[in-house]
């Protein structure tokens, strides 16, 4: 063995290292006496917001410390642009002896407009490699990646009205869009024009176009030119919808609005009228039924198709009723005969729909023992009644007045009373009568005592809620009103349902004695 042999394998470290070309130079060096130092980031990457001003990269230091040491650096595009998202720097970091940490500073650029968040780099290098070889060298963190977080918001853009009402002779209507939630960078909002009664070119100009917001706008006007041929007799509408908007904004629920025009002799009598009608059409428009192939959509879309807004709510009652959201979605819609077809149709559609709910509710009742009267007024009327629930629900939080929502309530009662149960008794009582000469007879049971005591519960319940609008503990109102007595009244109702529940069923099954 040579002398060199020796000297290598004498030393374990040595050793260790002679498997690398690299680990064998540095342990040369180091038994030579050549101690090294190492600079690399302290990190590979990081993330600052558009608006912070500068970021600041900390360089670390290890190894021998005892010299001065220098290292180059120079950013590098990404998806950020240099002059653009950040300023260009270049330079050499000088570390002074002793000095183990340092920072190269880079200016982000912060402007008003929206885009993706983006990235660049900072790269290391030797400032002179002939020189700095034999002392400096880098680690293995030499590049750090910079993402910019954009922190502009362009907004959200929508009509201020659902409809609006212009004269004829208006020349050019101002139809305003509203941008809140933000005002940050150009936006563009596509639109477009639909002929409902009025017809593009005959009775408005314009079936398309594009609104521009500047940076800080929050108003535009979509200009609509409206033709005055001093013949209108009764009023025109078109519909005006909002297709698309610049990336990052959003459009918001006001998306679509109808316009009316009507003769200038006849404005302040139709005004009443006109509101009435857009307010139906808008309607329709929210429920997505101006065809049959926008109502599938909306049957088998979260919350409509409207995504952003759905909560988990949504998605859960539309797991649930995705089979009847499809099924009802053929009827016909509202704009079709006018709105005869959906009518009947939507009839057909719930007679079919209680039937199977009150034979369902029959055989469950049948399986667990439960007396026919009993089944009568739980089961059976609950399946019967809900769509009635929701109708009220419906008609409580969209009109000014409580009269439609307690209206459709006594109302469906007296259907169901009149003619869900007068005419098909009446038709057994003339078949019975003509086919077999002897009278329709049908065993009363505990009918009497169930009626009459729904029809104390019942003028209890109208009792409250004449005293609910004459009160002002009450507010004034039938629904509604301070919290409190709002559902303590709430709370009153249901017991009443249950109590009449739970006596009759008592007296059904002779627990207590009826009449």
């Amino acid at each position: 063995m040579t002398n060199l042999s020796r000297c290598l394998f004498s030393s374990p470290k040595i050793l260790h290292a002679s498997g690398s070309k690299s680990g064998l130079k540095e342990a040369l060096d180091e038994r030579d006496g050549k101690l090294k130092t190492e600079i690399e980031f302290d990190a590979v990457s990081c993330s600052v917001m558009e608006n912070c001003g500068s970021v600041k990269l900390n360089l670390i230091r290890h190894g021998d410390l005892s010299k001065s040491a220098s290292i180059r650096y120079e950013t590098i595009d990404g998806t950020a642009n240099s002059g653009e998202d950040y300023t260009y720097a270049k330079g050499v970091l000088e570390f002074q002896p002793k000095e183990f940490k340092k920072a190269i500073e880079i200016e982000i650029i912060d402007d008003d407009v929206w885009e993706p968040d983006e990235t660049f780099f900072v790269k290391l290098s030797l400032s002179d490699p002939d020189i700095a070889e034999d002392y400096v060298k880098m680690g293995k963190k030499t590049i750090m990646q910079i993402t910019i977080i954009n922190d502009d918001e362009p907004g959200t853009v929508e009509f201020t009205k659902p409809s609006y009402l212009v004269k004829e002779s208006i020349g050019v209507a101002l139809l305003p869009l509203h941008r809140f939630s933000g005002a940050d960078g150009v936006v563009e909002v596509v639109w477009e024009t639909t002929d409902l009664s009025g017809k593009e070119g005959e009775h408005y100009i314009g079936s398309a176009g594009t609104v521009v917001f500047e940076h800080g706008e929050c108003e535009k006007n979509i200009e609509i030119t409206i033709v005055n041929d001093h013949a209108t007799i009764k009023e025109e509408n078109f519909q005006i919808s909002l297709l698309k908007v610049s990336e990052g904004a959003k459009l918001g629920k006001t998306q679509k609005t109808i316009v009316t025009v009507v003769g200038d002799d006849e404005f302040d009598g139709l005004v009443k009228r006109v509101i009435a009608k857009t307010h139906l059409k808008l309607q329709k428009l929210k429920l997505g039924s101006q065809s049959w192939a926008e109502q599938f959509k909306a049957a088998m879309a979260v919350n409509g198709g409207d995504i952003e807004n759905a909560t988990t709510l949504d998605y859960v009652m539309h797991f649930l009723t995705f089979a009847f959201k499809v099924m009802f979605a053929i009827v016909p819609p509202p704009s079709i005969w006018g709105g005869w077809a959906c009518f009947f149709c939507a009839l057909g559609f719930i007679t079919i729909l209680t039937v199977l709910i009150k034979d369902l509710a029959s055989i469950f009742g049948c399986l667990i023992h439960l007396k026919p009267t009993v089944n009568a007024i739980t089961l059976v009327a609950l399946g019967t009644s809900l769509p009635d629930l929701f109708a009220s629900k419906t008609a409580a939080i969209q009109e000014v007045y409580a009269d439609n929502c307690i209206g459709n309530v006594t109302g469906s009662n007296s259907v169901n009373v009149f003619l869900g149960l007068g005419l098909p008794w009446l038709i057994a009582a003339i078949y019975w009568k003509i086919k077999t000469g002897k009278s329709f007879h049908v065993p009363a049971e505990s009918l009497g005592f169930s009626v009459t005591l729904y029809s104390v519960c019942a003028v209890i319940c109208l009792t409250t809620l004449v005293i609910r609008r004459y009160s002002s503990f009450f507010g004034k109102a039938e629904l509604g009103g301070p919290t409190g007595p709002k559902y303590a009244t709430a709370a009153f109702f249901v017991t009443l349902w249950v109590l009449y529940i739970v006596i009759s069923s008592l007296q059904a099954y002779g627990i207590i004695k009826g009449f």
